[in-house]
C-alpha cells in the first residue's frame, strides 16, 4: 500500500437494496463504484470501463461477467479481469464485506493519472 494510500471500510448500501437487482452504483468522494451480486456473494469494481466511458451498471450482467454498455466488452465482475475486445485494461476492485444488513467496501482512492504529455 502507498504511504499516502488510505485503507477505510465504508458503509455503500443495505441487502435490502439488492432485492431487485444484482447491481448497484455507488458514489464515494465523486468515485463511481460499481456493487455486484453473484451466487449470494458480493464484489465491487470501478464502475466506469477502462476502454470508454460508460458505467458499467447500465450494462449487462450474466452470471460474474458485465458487458459494458458501450462496445460490449466484457469483465469478470469477481477478479475485475478484462476478457474481450475491445477492453484490455483490468478493472479496479475493492474488498467487500458484509456486517448485518449494511454491505462496506474497503476503499482507498485511486491513483492520480499524470498528464499526457
Amino acid at each position: 500500500m502507498a504511504e499516502n494510500e488510505v485503507n477505510e471500510w465504508r458503509r455503500v448500501a443495505t441487502l435490502a437494496e439488492f432485492s431487485d437487482s444484482d447491481m448497484y452504483q455507488v458514489h464515494i468522494d465523486n468515485h463511481f463504484i460499481a456493487l455486484f451480486k453473484v451466487d449470494g456473494n458480493y464484489y465491487a469494481t470501478d464502475d466506469v470501463c477502462t476502454h470508454a466511458y460508460a458505467n458499467l451498471c447500465f450494462g449487462y450482467l450474466e452470471g460474474d461477467i458485465i458487458e459494458c454498455p458501450l462496445h460490449q466488452g466484457t469483465f469478470n465482475v469477481c477478479t475485475g479481469k478484462a476478457l474481450s475486445a475491445p477492453v484490455i485494461e483490468d478493472l479496479r476492485t475493492y474488498p467487500v464485506k458484509v456486517e448485518g444488513d449494511d454491505i462496506l467496501i474497503a476503499y482507498s482512492p485511486p491513483e492520480p493519472v499524470p498528464p499526457k504529455a
